[in-house]
């Protein structure tokens, strides 16, 4: 009976050690593709070396549909943030249906040193990014800068803007505020009279920071409040963004809806105004002064006509004739059968009356 089950036992494992593997091939192909399909977005392109005054193909794929990209050639492989890209000979590409585009690049030297990268970054909507290694040629290569082995390391926990426009800001005074941060230090080594970096960018533009020295000392383990200025040009207005930055490393970034200046623009409108107003009076007096007099009119006759000069009569000592009435026009110088007798209406008698 044991020498008849023995050979048997070792089958049961092997069959399901099969079913196992049948299971697993057959689960591989969907988890490839999830795994494929959870990559992030690429880019390559044409060539891999140019000189300034050519230009590279780029073409990217599985990109958000729709999406507006910029694109930039830049120096030290981006480690400064967009200030060492060539941001004035950049170019900005939109992605098709399918995920993908295409889109050819001028080549620039960039501020920083190579080595260089082609920087892809979505401008709206969900962050994404990509980066080819590119060379310039004739550009000069530098080494990378060395990160700090410092044991601070600096977290912001809460920021806030403070401060609101004044009556200056209406007319087109620079906006201020001041940048309020919770700073705390979650490194081994206390960080004294730390540097930071503030910034602000307005649109697809990038920020143009300002150092600003804390003075103070924070100990590893403990958070402090540090307010720092932040200042626009005159006349800024619109939407902008705020960064702070420490040892190259962005820590926040906060919005800032700057209102437009309407006393400016009211200022303007009264100009146009008065400057039209001026213009047309000064207008007027040079066109009565140049243009010819005109002849004068008589004036109009008096309401009565003039009395006639004395007669005869008036000479003897007789009252003068009055003005309305002529020799002509005089009922005494009219013959009698001209003067007519006043007429009545003859009425018939109505009957039975004498």
């Amino acid at each position: 009976m044991n020498a008849r089950r023995h050979p048997r036992t070792p089958a049961r494992p092997s069959a399901v050690v099969t079913v196992l593997a049948l299971v697993l091939l057959t689960l591989g192909a969907p988890l490839t593709g999830g795994a494929a399909a959870a990559e992030g977005p690429t880019a390559k392109v044409s060539k891999a070396e140019a000189g300034t005054g050519g230009t590279v193909t780029v073409t990217g794929a599985r990109w958000r549909p729709g999406a507006l990209l910029t694109l930039l050639i830049c120096g030290q492989n981006m480690i400064g943030g967009t200030n060492s890209c060539a941001n004035g000979d950049g170019r900005a590409a939109t992605v098709g249906k399918d995920g993908t585009f295409t889109k050819k690049l001028p080549v620039s030297e960039p501020p920083k040193p190579c080595p260089c990268v082609i920087h892809i970054a979505t401008v709206t909507g969900e962050a994404a990014a990509a980066d080819v290694a590119f060379k310039v040629a004739g550009h000069p290569v530098a080494p990378l800068p060395k990160e700090r082995t410092g044991g601070e390391r600096l977290s912001v926990l809460s920021a806030r803007l403070d401060g609101s426009s004044g009556l200056l800001t209406w007319f087109g005074a620079p906006p201020r505020r001041k940048l309020v941060v919770t700073v705390g230090n979650l490194g081994s080594t206390p960080a004294r009279d730390p540097v930071f970096e503030v910034g602000s960018s307005h649109g697809v533009f990038a920020p143009s920071w300002e150092e600003q020295r804390w003075r103070g000392t924070l100990q590893p383990g403990k958070k402090t409040q540090v307010k720092l200025d932040v200042e626009l040009s005159a006349g800024a207005h619109g939407d902008y963004m705020v960064s702070l930055r420490y040892g190259h490393k962005l820590l926040v970034e906060q919005p800032w809806a700057v209102g437009r200046p309407w006393g400016v623009t009211l200022f303007w409108i009264l100009l146009c105004v008065v400057v039209s107003a001026t213009v047309f009076r000064i207008g007027m007096a040079v066109v009565d002064k140049v243009r010819p007099r005109t002849a004068r009119t008589a004036p109009p006759p008096p309401p009565f006509p003039p009395s006639p000069p004395p007669g005869p009569a008036a000479a003897d000592g007789a009252p003068p004739a009055l003005p309305w009435f002529t020799p002509d026009a005089a009922p005494e110088a009219r013959p009698r059968h001209q003067i007519s007798a006043p007429t009545e209406e003859i009425r018939p008698t109505p009957k039975g009356t004498t």
